[in-house]
């Protein structure tokens, strides 16, 4: 299938919110608090032009898609970018080809097509500086047999989410990396 018919399948914004189960309220609280920094509207100048579109790859539970959803949005409504939402668990056809180091079906995928559907750019799952503080959070964790593993994992994943949903600073290293990948600045 072209990338044009997996954008035409997607959902838009309020209806992906709509049929969320799992972190909508924190995806709210993003979305309602976070706005684009001047200069980074003023990179997507050249952007608004391409009259571009984003799949997003993404699920309702997954902690990165949270935070990085609204983010895109918000990029989205200043640079003219249309924006439809697949869940990754019903289109693996379209996930297999967007695999994180060729193994890893992590989510979300953001998929920059053009308007005759030619790939133009992808971000995701992670901001490089946020990969570096999961990476950070992940190498104190004991080992996975370790009979505390599991309860220091879901501390890890609770400090996570906080951070995700309450610094600004990481959303504003979002928004740079995502306005980075679209447009070279």
């Amino acid at each position: 299938m072209a990338l044009t018919e997996w954008f035409d399948k997607g959902l838009t914004y309020e209806q992906y919110r709509q049929g969320m189960a799992v972190n909508g309220e924190g995806m709210d609280s993003i979305m309602a608090r976070f706005s684009l920094p001047d200069r980074e509207k003023e990179k997507l100048t050249n952007v608004k032009t391409e009259k571009l579109r984003a799949i997003v790859l993404t699920e309702d539970w997954c902690g990165d898609a949270m935070l990085n959803n609204p983010i895109l949005v918000k990029i989205a409504e200043d640079a003219g970018i249309e924006v439809r939402f697949l869940l990754r668990d019903s289109n693996l056809k379209l996930m297999d080809q967007y695999l994180t180091n060729g193994t890893a079906r992590s989510i979300p995928i953001f998929i920059f097509i053009d308007q005759n559907g030619a790939e133009k750019a992808v971000w995701g799952p992670r901001a490089p500086e946020i990969q570096k503080i999961v990476d950070e959070e992940r190498a104190q964790l004991p080992d996975k047999e370790d009979p505390d593993f599991k309860e220091k994992q879901k501390g890890m994943i609770g400090r996570l989410t906080k951070a995700y949903v309450e610094d600004q600073q990481i959303w504003e290293t979002v928004a740079r990396s995502i306005v980075h990948t679209l447009t070279g600045d």
